[in-house]
C-alpha cells in the first residue's frame, strides 16, 4: 500500500457553510477568512495488483516451448469434426492486459474446429503447417501455411482440414474484459463447404520478400519486419501484428515496451533472448512474453534467419494513446466539489446529480464529463487507510477549457443546478485542476 501524492493548479479553494453565506458576510470575507489555506489532495492507492505483476515478471518461466508430447486429444471442438491434439502456451493470467490464451495444436486429417462465434474475445488462427479450409461468417476459402487469419469481435469462424495429413495451428485471443470469454457453436462442420477461390475475409500471408529494413519499431541491427494487422483491424485492445525477422548476426533493440505488452512466437531460426539483464536460447517453436515496463532484445546466434511472430495488445481502451510523452499543455480541466450532505438528505443528493446537475451540464459548450463520488462506509474506510474527512460526497466535473467552465457558471442552468445541489447541503468546497493525463478504460 503506497500513498500518492496528486497535485494540480489550485484556481480557487475555500469552506463554506450555509450559515457564512445567509450571514450576509458573502464570499469575498469567507475567501480573506481563508486565505491562507492550502490544501492538497492525498490519495492512497493500492499498488498490490501492480507489485503482482512486478513479482510475477521475475519469477515466471520465460520461455515455453511447443512441444507436441505434450498435447491432450480433443474431439468435436466447437461441433466440428474429427480430433486435434492441443495444449496452452500462454494464459490469462500471464500478462497484466486482456490477453486471454494462446494455444496451439496439430489438426488430424478430415478434423477441424466447427463454425462457431465469439461476442467477447477476438482471436486469429494462424497456420504453420499444411493447408486448411478457413471460414469467415460462412465464407470459405483454402489458405496455406504460413497464414494468418483474424476472427474480429463477432465474426463466425471454422478451420477444417480437408487433407489426409495433420496440420499444424495457432489460435490467439484477447478479451474484452480481462478472463472473460464465451463462445455459441452453430453445429456446422464445415465439411464439403463451398470453396471460394479469392477469400473474402482478411488474411496475412508470412511472405519475407514484403518485408521492410525501415519504418518499423523493430530497430537495432538489420532487422527487417511488417505489420500484418494493426488496431483499426480489431475492436478489443488487440493492438498489433508484426511479422519479424532477423537475419544471421543481426539483432533487435534493447527495445522497451511502453503501453503495450507482447506474445512472441518464433517461428523458424534460433537466438538469444534478453530481458531485464536475463539471457536465455530461443529455438524454433519457442513462444514468450514481454510484460509493460520490461526492456528486449533479440539477437539471431544462427546461420539462418530468425522469424517471430509478434502480437501486441495495449494496456488502455485507447489503442492510438501516446504512453512516451506527457502533455506540454493541459489536455482539460477539471472542478472538485465536496459537500457535507446529511443522512436524510443523501437520497435527494444522488437524484438531485441525475435529474438537474447532468442534464445542466450536458447542453454546455466544453463540457466532458462528471462523476458523482460517495465516500466509503467507516468500517470500509479504516480498512484502507483513508484520509478522515467530514465530507461525504463529492462531484467531479470536466470541461475543455477553464473559460468554457465560466461560461456553465454564468449559465441559466447553472443558476438552477447550483443551488439545487448546496441546499441540500450542510458545507461544500471546491479546487480546480489542469488535466495533464487521464486514462479512460470505458
Amino acid at each position: 500500500m503506497t500513498k500518492k501524492l496528486h497535485a494540480g493548479m489550485i484556481i480557487s479553494a475555500g469552506r463554506f457553510s450555509r450559515s457564512d453565506v445567509a450571514d450576509g458576510t458573502g464570499y469575498v470575507a469567507i475567501e480573506k477568512k481563508y486565505n491562507h489555506i492550502k490544501s492538497i489532495l492525498t490519495l492512497i492507492i493500492s499498488l498490490m495488483t501492480l507489485t503482482g505483476w512486478a513479482q510475477q515478471s521475475a519469477n515466471r518461466e520465460l520461455i515455453v516451448h511447443n512441444d507436441p508430447a505434450k498435447y491432450r486429444e480433443l474431439s468435436a471442438v466447437h461441433a466440428g469434426a474429427g480430433k486435434m491434439g492441443f495444449t496452452q502456451l500462454v494464459g490469462r493470467n500471464d500478462l497484466s492486459t486482456n490477453f486471454l490464451y494462446l494455444h496451439s495444436g496439430v489438426i488430424q486429417a478430415k478434423s477441424g474446429i466447427g463454425h462457431h462465434f465469439h461476442h467477447s474475445i477476438e482471436e486469429m488462427y494462424v497456420l504453420l503447417e499444411g493447408e486448411a479450409e478457413f471460414t469467415v461468417n460462412g465464407r470459405t476459402s483454402t489458405l496455406k501455411a504460413p497464414v494468418a487469419v483474424p476472427c474480429k469481435l463477432g465474426d463466425a469462424h471454422a478451420i477444417y482440414n480437408s487433407s489426409d495429413e495433420s496440420v499444424r495451428w495457432l489460435n490467439y485471443a484477447v478479451s474484452e474484459k480481462k478472463g472473460r470469454g464465451d463462445a455459441f457453436d452453430l453445429d456446422d462442420t464445415r465439411e464439403g463447404a463451398e470453396i471460394d477461390e479469392i477469400p473474402v475475409f482478411v488474411t496475412y500471408q508470412f511472405a519475407e520478400d514484403k518485408l521492410r529494413d525501415e519504418n518499423h519499431p523493430y530497430s537495432g541491427n538489420g532487422a527487417l519486419a511488417r505489420r500484418a494487422f494493426g488496431p483499426e483491424v480489431f475492436r478489443t485492445s488487440w493492438n498489433h501484428v508484426d511479422h519479424l525477422v532477423i537475419p544471421a548476426g543481426k539483432s533487435v533493440g534493447p527495445r522497451q515496451l511502453i503501453g503495450v505488452e507482447e506474445v512472441y512466437y518464433v517461428m523458424k531460426g534460433k537466438g538469444d533472448l534478453s530481458i531485464e539483464g536475463v539471457t536465455k536460447p530461443l529455438a524454433a517453436d519457442d513462444a514468450f512474453t514481454g510484460l509493460l515496463g520490461e526492456t528486449i532484445t533479440l539477437t539471431n546466434t544462427g546461420s539462418d534467419n530468425l522469424e517471430l511472430l509478434v502480437i501486441g495488445v495495449s494496456v488502455s481502451s485507447d489503442k492510438n494513446a501516446s504512453f512516451q510523452n506527457a502533455p506540454a499543455e493541459p489536455k482539460a480541466m477539471a472542478l472538485q466539489m465536496d459537500f457535507v450532505v446529511l443522512p436524510e438528505n443523501a437520497e435527494a443528493f444522488e437524484k438531485m446529480y441525475h435529474s438537474i446537475y447532468v442534464p445542466a451540464m450536458t447542453v454546455q459548450q466544453g463540457y466532458l464529463s462528471s462523476k458523482l463520488l460517495r465516500l466509503f462506509p467507516e468500517e470500509q474506510a479504516k480498512g484502507i487507510e483513508a484520509e478522515p474527512t467530514n465530507f461525504n460526497y463529492q462531484i467531479q466535473i470536466s470541461f475543455d477549457t477553464e473559460e468554457n467552465r465560466r461560461k456553465w457558471v454564468a449559465s441559466p442552468q447553472h443558476q438552477i443546478a447550483w443551488p439545487a445541489a448546496s441546499e441540500l447541503a450542510e458545507e461544500f468546497k471546491w479546487r480546480g485542476y489542469d488535466v495533464m493525463g487521464d486514462d479512460d478504460q470505458r
